[in-house]
C-alpha cells in the first residue's frame, strides 16, 4: 500500500515522503492517528504542488537566516555576571541571558535556537555558542562574559 506522511514517522520517513508500508499497518495504524493519507493520483499532485510552493518559501527564509548570520558573526557580544574573586561566576550564564544579550544588539534570536557546548558556563572569559537561525544555517559566535 502506497502512502503520503502527513508528519515524521520514527524509522519509516519524514514528512511529505511517498513510502510503500503494508496494508494492515497503513489502514490500522498510520491512517486513523493521522499521520498518514492514501496515496491517491489526485493526492499526488495536490503533495507536488504542496512542496514546490513550500520550497519558495524555504528559499526565502534561508535567505533571511544567511543575512542575519552575516551580520550576528562580527557582534561583540559581552555578558555581564557578578562573580568571586577567583573569577566563578555566582551562579551560571545559560541561553536566556545570552538570548537577551543578543536581542539588545538589535536581533531576535530565541533561547531555544541558541545551543551552548557546556549545560552552563559558570566562569569568566571568552565562550562560543551555536545558533541555529534555519535547519541548514547554524551560526557558531563567540562571546564573552565579563565580572561586573
Amino acid at each position: 500500500m502506497e502512502i503520503i506522511l502527513t508528519q515524521d514517522v520514527e524509522r519509516l520517513g519524514s514528512k511529505d515522503d511517498i513510502v510503500t508500508v503494508k496494508d494492515g499497518y497503513g489502514r490500522n495504524f498510520l491512517i486513523p492517528s493521522k499521520k498518514a493519507i492514501v496515496a491517491t493520483v489526485s493526492a499526488k499532485k495536490v503533495l507536488a504542488e504542496n512542496i514546490r510552493q513550500r520550497a519558495h518559501k524555504e528559499a526565502k527564509l534561508k535567505d533571511a537566516a544567511t543575512k542575519i548570520a552575516e551580520q550576528i558573526v562580527n557582534k561583540k557580544i559581552t555578558i555581564g555576571a557578578k562573580t568571586s574573586t577567583s573569577g566563578k561566576i555566582f551562579g551560571s550564564v545559560n541561553t536566556i541571558q545570552l538570548a537577551e544579550a543578543i536581542n539588545k544588539k538589535g536581533f531576535e534570536i530565541d533561547r531555544k535556537q541558541i545551543s551552548i557546548p557546556e549545560d552552563s558556563i559558570k566562569e569568566v572569559g571568552t565562550h562560543t555558542a551555536k545558533i541555529k537561525l534555519h535547519k541548514e544555517v547554524v551560526v557558531e559566535i563567540e562571546f564573552e562574559v565579563v565580572a561586573e
